[in-house]
C-alpha cells in the first residue's frame, strides 16, 4: 500500500504533465490518467461556457461539477479555490466577487500555478492570486475566506478528514464552501472500481457518500446539504464484466455505483449552546 507522501507525488507528477496539454487532451485521456483506452468525450466534466468569466485558457476540462455556479458568491466576497488548476473556477469567482472582491486559488503543483498566474496576468486581474501549498495545510490565515470552492479535488487528498478540518479553519463564521467531488454508492466489487479507475482517473481516492458526508460534519460544518447529484455512466462493457444480475439490477437503479455532488455547509455563525440558558 502506497503512503499518502507516495500517493501526492503521484497526483502531483500527473497533474504537472496535465497541464502542459489542453482542454481536448485531458478530456480524451480521462481526467488526465493514462492508459485508460480511447473515450470520445469527457464523462465528468461540465460546461463551464454559459458562466461569466471563463476563461477557455484556464479550462483543462478536469472538473466533475460547477461548483462556483452554486458558491452562492457576493460582490466583495474573499474567494479561496482548493486545487485550483489553471484558474477556471477562481476567474468564474472572480466575475461575482468583482474589483471590491478577493479571490485565492491553492495548489501543490508547481506547473498548474505558473500557468494560473500566465492566465491571471493576460487578464490584467490584480485581485485574483495562485498560492503554491497543500490542501492540508493551506496556506491562508485562519478566518479568511467568505467562500470556498473546490472542483474534483478532495478525493485525490489522501486525509481528507485534515483537508475538511483546514477548510473551516479558513472560512469565517458564517462562511460556506460549495465543493464538487467524486463519491461511490454502494459496495463496488473491487474490479470494476479498479477499472472504472482506469477509465477516469478522478475516481481513484473516492469514498463511500456517507463517509464523505460524515467527515464535512466531523470538520464542524453544519446546514449540510446536496446542491446537485449526477451518476457517472460508465461504459456498459465495463459495468456488465464485473456486476452480477442482482448488482446490475442495483446500479440501474441508481443504488450502485460512482456519482458526482456538489456539497454545500456552512460554518456556523455562533457557537451551539453547550447547556441550557447559555445563550441568554
Amino acid at each position: 500500500m502506497k503512503t499518502d507522501e507516495q500517493l501526492k507525488q503521484i497526483v502531483k507528477e500527473t497533474y504537472g504533465n496535465i497541464a502542459n496539454q489542453s482542454k481536448e487532451q485531458n478530456e480524451t485521456s480521462c481526467c488526465g490518467a493514462t492508459g485508460c483506452g480511447t473515450i470520445d468525450e469527457a464523462i465528468m466534466a461540465e460546461d463551464y461556457e454559459k458562466l461569466s468569466g471563463y476563461v477557455k485558457d484556464a479550462d483543462l476540462g478536469l472538473g466533475c461539477g460547477l461548483p462556483t455556479e452554486y458558491a452562492q458568491i457576493k460582490e466583495g466576497d474573499t474567494v479561496v479555490d482548493l486545487g485550483s488548476g489553471a484558474g477556471n473556477d477562481a476567474f468564474v469567482a472572480r466575475a461575482v466577487t468583482g474589483g471590491s472582491g478577493k479571490v485565492i486559488g491553492v495548489d501543490f503543483t508547481e506547473k498548474m500555478i505558473d500557468k494560473a498566474r500566465t492566465n491571471a496576468e493576460k487578464l490584467g486581474l490584480n485581485n485574483v492570486e495562485f498560492r503554491f501549498g497543500d490542501i492540508e495545510n493551506i496556506p491562508i490565515t485562519a478566518d479568511a475566506a467568505d467562500v470556498v470552492v473546490s472542483n474534483c479535488v478532495m478525493n485525490l487528498v489522501p486525509n481528507k478528514q485534515r483537508a475538511f478540518e483546514e477548510t473551516f479553519r479558513i472560512l469565517k463564521k458564517g462562511g460556506h464552501f460549495s465543493i464538487s467531488d467524486i463519491v461511490l454508492v454502494g459496495d463496488l466489487p473491487k474490479a470494476l472500481q479498479e477499472s472504472a479507475e482506469m477509465y477516469a482517473g478522478c475516481v481513484s481516492g473516492a469514498i463511500q457518500k456517507d463517509e464523505y458526508l460524515n467527515i464535512i460534519k466531523e470538520a464542524g460544518f453544519t446546514n449540510i446539504k446536496l446542491q446537485k447529484e449526477k451518476k457517472i455512466e460508465l461504459p456498459k462493457e465495463i459495468v456488465s464484466d464485473y456486476l452480477s444480475k442482482e448488482e446490475l439490477e442495483n446500479y440501474h437503479k441508481g443504488n450502485l455505483g460512482i456519482f458526482s455532488i456538489t456539497v454545500y455547509a456552512e460554518k456556523q455563525e455562533k457557537e451551539a449552546c453547550c447547556e441550557p440558558g447559555c445563550c441568554n
